[in-house]
């Protein structure tokens, strides 16, 4: 099949199923799911696929949330793309995940309209949680993503970046005991965990300032006692831990827990310090592959940010994909430049002019490096020679 021909058509696809697809994304984006309980974006995505006819698992690899949705046959490359749609408590979809859905929906639908031709199979692949639950570490550990050739998906944000700057992290919560007492009759009774919890906090930003520009500690406290006339028997608070990577998290973890374990013994209090179960790697995007993306964007016309000072900091899941198949995670932009994303404001822009417009364009683009993969004979073998897996 000519490499050129199979694009436009997925293209004229793409614009074909444009109403379906924004309807999609307008109804993720209305009705906001946390992680693990996306319920109406599972049966909503499953049940386009299924209507055009894609081989649909849901609640795939044990997650009630999560589905696989395949097309093709015989031994071509295998492409995932990759969907999310949790929100976030409070602000909904302030990260645009009702984009990654729609645009990862249009693609696979464009690309399973050409698979026989073309030679290819492709796997829409629904994954949950990615705002701190770990769904796609979780489905990895199930044996997701374990045939795949290559795994895509695009992030809305407020620049047009060829990248995300992922960084490692994992999330810690940590709960200080104490002992109860009257704060004003016999205070001397008491040991006060929200103390305790105060100096590990202190200890914490008296150590952010010895550490790496590329790391970063953050907490917040879930727990500081019941009344003021109590001295709080119990506090707590979630902490996350980031570095450049799954190596040099390591170290910082360890310092981080040094300065709250002092916060407990300066108060004369326990503290229990449970690290989440799934650490977030760092992002390797393959070169091959985000260099045909690129290619693709423009195609779509879409020109990538220059400016240097252009760029979004933060952690995902797809990190740990990118550690078991050659992955990218290019970001859209769907908000004007002083719009970061995690804000309502973001959260408007993901269903306004902008946000749809990015759900053609970055179905477009995915769905034309997918065809990359399939037609280009160059392009498995580079994209497996630059794969770079996790460190044991």
């Amino acid at each position: 099949m000519d490499i050129a021909d199979a694009k436009r058509r997925v293209c004229e696809e793409i614009d074909r199923l444009t109403p379906e697809l924004l309807d999609v994304s307008h109804r993720i984006h209305s009705q906001p799911e946390l992680g693990f309980e996306e319920h109406h974006a599972h049966d909503l995505l499953t049940e386009v696929l299924d209507d055009h006819g894609l081989d649909v698992q849901r609640r795939a690899y044990g997650l009630d949330t999560a589905f696989e949705a395949r097309a093709g046959d015989g031994d071509g490359p295998l492409v995932a793309v990759v969907c999310e749609y949790d929100a976030l408590p409070g602000i909904g979809h302030a990260c645009g995940h009702n984009i990654i859905a729609a645009s990862g929906l249009g693609a696979g639908l464009a690309l399973a309209s050409v698979a026989g031709e073309a030679g290819g199979r492709v796997a829409v692949m629904g994954t949950p949680a990615e705002e701190g639950g770990g769904g796609k570490e979780i489905m990895l550990r199930a044996g997701a993503f374990s045939d795949a050739d290559a795994a895509m998906m695009v992030h809305p944000a407020n620049h047009e970046l060829s990248v995300f700057h992922a960084v490692a992290v994992q999330r810690l919560n940590a709960r200080y005991t104490g002992a109860a007492a009257h704060a004003a009759a016999a205070p001397e009774k008491g040991r006060n965990a929200l103390d305790a919890a105060v100096l590990g906090y202190n200890a914490v930003a008296a150590l952010r300032q010895h550490i790496r520009d590329d790391e970063r500690i953050h907490g917040v406290f879930t727990d500081g006692g019941a009344k003021a006339n109590i001295v709080p028997a119990t506090a707590a608070v979630e902490w996350y831990v980031r570095s450049t990577d799954v190596t040099s998290l390591e170290p910082l973890k360890e310092r981080v827990a040094a300065c709250l374990m002092a916060g407990a013994a300066a108060a004369g209090c326990e503290v229990d310090l449970e690290w989440g179960d799934h650490t977030y790697a760092d992002m390797k995007d393959n070169p091959t592959l985000l260099d045909r993306y690129l290619a693709n964007l423009v195609a779509v016309g879409r020109t990538v940010a220059s400016d240097p000072q252009a760029r979004v900091v933060g952690s995902t899941d797809m990190g740990n994909v990118s550690y078991t198949v050659p992955s990218i995670h290019p970001m859209i932009k769907v908000a004007p430049e002083d719009v970061p994303i995690h804000t309502p404001r973001f959260a408007e822009h993901a269903r306004g002019p902008e946000g749809d417009s990015a759900v053609i364009d970055g179905a477009k683009a995915l769905a034309m490096t997918a065809l990359d993969c399939w037609l280009d004979e160059a392009v498995p073998p580079a994209m497996r020679a630059e794969f770079v897996q996790r460190p044991s």
